[in-house]
């Protein structure tokens, strides 16, 4: 699998002599023995576990915080638009939420033993740290499975999995924590009992709760928090909770053969070691994201060896999956722009959608496939990217893959997140920067820098100028729950051309002629 970052791509072929991009055939089938479905979703609108008119605010503190939504003027502050529970119980993890370099603890001769190999491969300290880690699971699904299961084995400190689903028949076919025994169970709890197994040393804690039911102060406790398979708008609250606790954040998803991970890290430290070179390397800005902060040497036998400190900015969700372009340097040259892949801008007219509708995009539904063309149209246009990449071919094969989980994919999207968490963790490599976009057809997983203009990091959510003194009595009014319209998310009226048109499923749900 090629995981090269898109900051250096290869180049991708123009599409072929006299194809015609945006004509997708009306009708989208999807081979069954490719994905895994709920049958009784195949066809129904899927209703993901966000704010809508079933969530109540919990008041046992006598509070609420208000969540960010959008940019103001571009420079990163966030105006009020969301809101979301304070104070939840905190889980009994029996450790401190706080990240401890050595573990409070000597590891012990078993544990040396037992992480033998991964000690040799990124040392003692950077062991310790992962062993002190006390990472947070939401949603428990084939990409959570590969997740749990890559961050078990390296041996975390404990890992607390909130999932307040039931286990179905559809949930046998990609998640291998579950058996048929289990159907009808909590998806957590079922699932917590074989994750368990793969490491008695690591904490599990499965918690049958909504996550919506969980107070801002939930998320403290944790240091890394990774949510998978969610909607867009539940991302922003839990994206918004980790910034206010200075938590760093992971979202992810799986649609069949596609898929994302986006990380938040707010603003992360790390030094990478190497052989020092005949170029001298200099304190300071490498990008608007990236910086040298400090460097080091020593020698070693008869090598110098460099230690290169660095630091990330990153954004958040709110930002990277609505308003974020492409860096500059990507305009620069048509190659590089060849080379992105239109997933990209699938995901963010998905993303859009599931904001805007609460669901997703029907497959024969002539006005969600005409939403959802002009939207990756218009998302296309934003990133700059050539529209002859996005081909009708590739927008009927997303479509076609939204709601499923292939199992090998899932595999290798899990692998990759959790590989980032312990080099996060262990601070000796560069993190990821800070969206991956998975396109199985190509076996690709390649790396976008996204952010908006103007601050980074911290800045962008800077709650002492941005939040009213009198924060926790604002009244609860449910209009506050879900963000206001993005700028970029809408689908521009009377935007849908005769090319665009042409793909779209007819009404009455046969063939459209000359298609």
């Amino acid at each position: 699998m090629d995981t090269q970052d898109t900051t250096a791509p290869s180049d991708t072929a123009a599409p072929p002599a006299g194809e015609q991009p945006l004509q997708v055939p009306s009708q989208l089938d999807v081979p069954s023995e490719l994905y895994v479905h709920d049958p009784a979703t195949v066809d129904a609108p899927f209703v993901f576990p966000n704010p809508g008119t079933d969530f109540i605010p919990q008041a046992h503190d006598g509070g609420v915080f208000t969540a960010v939504d959008h940019t103001v003027n571009g420079n990163g502050t966030l105006p009020l638009g969301m809101m979301m529970p304070m104070n939840a119980p905190l889980p009994d993890l029996g450790a401190s939420h706080a990240l401890q370099p050595t573990n409070g603890h000597a590891m012990s001769a078993d544990e040396i033993a037992l992480y033998d190999r991964q000690i040799r491969l990124w040392g003692m300290q950077a062991q310790q740290k992962i062993q002190a880690a006390n990472i947070l699971l939401i949603s428990m699904k084939a990409l959570a499975n590969e997740i749990a299961k890559n961050l078990v084995l390296a041996g975390i400190g404990s890992l607390t999995i909130v999932d307040d689903h039931i286990v179905t028949e559809a949930d046998l076919g990609a998640q291998f924590f579950l058996t048929q025994e289990n159907v009808g169970q909590n998806r957590a709890e079922a699932a917590a009992v074989q994750v368990q197994k793969l490491n008695p040393r690591v904490k599990v804690f499965p918690d049958s709760g909504s996550i919506m039911t969980k107070g801002a102060s939930y998320f403290a406790a944790f240091d890394i928090v990774i949510a998978t398979d969610l909607n867009p708008t539940l991302l922003a609250f839990i994206n918004t909770a980790t910034r206010l606790h200075n938590r760093q954040f992971y979202a992810a998803a799986a649609h069949g053969l596609y898929g994302y991970i986006f990380c938040d890290l707010i603003e992360h430290d790390y030094v990478l070691k190497r052989d020092k070179g005949n170029m001298t390397t200099k304190v300071g800005p490498e990008s608007r994201y990236r910086s040298v902060i400090e460097i080091k040497t020593q020698k070693e036998s008869t090598k110098t060896i460099e230690m290169v400190s660095k630091r990330d900015l990153y954004s958040t969700w709110d930002l990277v999956s609505e308003t974020s372009i492409l860096p500059e340097e990507y305009k620069k040259s048509k190659r590089r722009l060849k080379a992105v892949t239109p997933a990209l801008s699938c995901l963010r007219a998905l993303w859009g959608f599931q904001a805007q509708h609460n669901r997703e995009p029907g497959r024969r539904s002539k006005e969600d496939l005409e939403w959802f063309t002009r939207s990756a149209t218009h998302q296309h246009g934003l990133l700059s990217l050539p529209p002859e990449t996005l081909r009708s071919e590739f927008l009927r094969s997303f479509l076609q893959n939204i709601n499923s989980e292939v199992a090998p994919a899932t595999a290798i999207l899990g692998g990759q997140l959790a590989q980032d968490v312990i080099n996060v963790l262990g601070q000796n490599q560069q993190p990821i920067q800070n969206m991956v976009i998975f396109d199985g057809e190509k076996m690709e997983a390649n790396t976008y820098p996204l952010h908006p203009e103007g601050n980074l990091g911290r800045s962008q959510l800077d709650f002492g100028n941005t939040l009213p003194m009198n924060i926790a009595e604002r009244p609860a009014d449910m209009s506050q729950m879900m963000p206001m319209d993005s700028i970029n998310t809408i689908v521009p009226p009377n935007t849908l051309g005769a090319t665009d048109a042409a793909w779209v499923a007819p009404a009455d749900g046969g063939e459209r002629p000359g298609v």
